[in-house]
């Protein structure tokens, strides 16, 4: 009888216990999102998929099956330039600004839809942030000047910092995951490779991470952005034959997708569940992008990643 594959059990066995091992200590401290420990606890659970990664090609160096040479693995799995390394560049590119600007194409979208209270006048919701932060204590620098300063950063530096955590997911997620799962067929690939990469998040999402005023529900609610992103995500991945563009993608949403809460009005606060990229609008936003760019530029099925 032969022998079932066990890669995937083994990346997701790997990347899901390392995560909900790095977050013992918010669990067992019971300490709170705004805990100092929390983005520790984020940025070591984002390496956890790539140690996934290293721990199937583990396992498949030992199989008896003939071994993929290290190009060839770094090939399948995304780590080069793809078979246009122009259009991999101009992804890239396209990737870095993309976020930050549909970022704050869902804030528009969602105050147009009357979901969402802006302040720019007073940044009310900024000021009182700050003031929580540090109550009684002078600003450091005046929140019109903060938000700049964010969104300048948000554009040209943060992408390419928040590029290194990045990678750690991406490379699991969608340099080894998603072509993976493409016997399943495009879109249901999309679909659950979405889905595993949202309930990953779980060590931190059902603490409320991303949408505190849901408490658990942030859970499930954080995987419909996540199968939205991460299909965005997966076609630069896909078009591109390589998983750089993606890691830049999901460097650069990290750095932006707080906007919201910088331009909230504090009399009517942002409901995050559904204003902002990582709401309801945001994932709509997203799923719709999505659908013209497979419709306009499909991708090819990558070849099966071996041992």
């Amino acid at each position: 009888m032969p022998r079932r594959p066990v890669d995937l059990p083994l990346f997701l066995l790997v990347a899901f216990g390392l995560s909900w091992l790095a977050a013992l200590p918010l669990w067992l401290g019971n300490a709170s999102l705004d805990s100092r420990l929390t983005p520790l606890v984020g940025i070591l659970m984002m390496f956890t998929p790539t140690l996934g990664v290293l721990a199937v090609r583990l396992y498949g160096r030992r199989r008896d099956a003939p071994r993929t040479t290290r190009r060839e693995w770094a090939r399948q799995t995304g780590l080069t330039l793809g078979g246009r390394r122009g259009r991999t560049v101009v992804l890239g590119v396209l990737a870095w600004f993309g976020p930050p600007v549909l970022a704050v194409a869902a804030i528009v979208l969602s105050a147009a839809l009357g979901l969402l209270t802006v302040d720019l006048d007073g940044l009310s919701l900024l000021r009182a942030n700050l003031e929580q932060a540090a109550p009684g204590e002078p600003f450091p620098l005046e929140p019109g000047v903060l938000l700049a300063i964010q969104a300048a950063s948000a554009f040209l530096i943060a992408p390419l910092i928040n590029s290194i955590p990045a990678f750690g997911e991406e490379w699991g997620w969608r340099g080894w995951l998603l072509p993976r799962l493409m016997p399943l067929g495009t879109w249901r690939a999309l679909l659950v490779s979405g889905v595993i990469w949202g309930a990953w998040h779980a060590p931190l999402t059902l603490r409320g991470y991303n949408y505190p005023a849901l408490g658990a529900w942030a859970a499930p609610m954080f995987v419909v952005f996540c199968v939205a992103f991460g299909s965005l995500l997966g076609w630069l991945r896909l078009y591109s034959g390589s998983v750089w563009p993606a890691v830049v993608g999901h460097g650069a949403l990290n750095a932006s997708g707080g906007f919201v809460v910088f331009v909230g009005d504090v009399a009517h606060p942002p409901n995050l569940a559904v204003a902002g990229i990582t709401g309801l609008v945001g994932s709509a936003l997203l799923a719709a992008i999505c659908a013209v760019l497979f419709r306009r530029l499909p991708v090819r099925p990558p070849a099966p990643i071996a041992g």
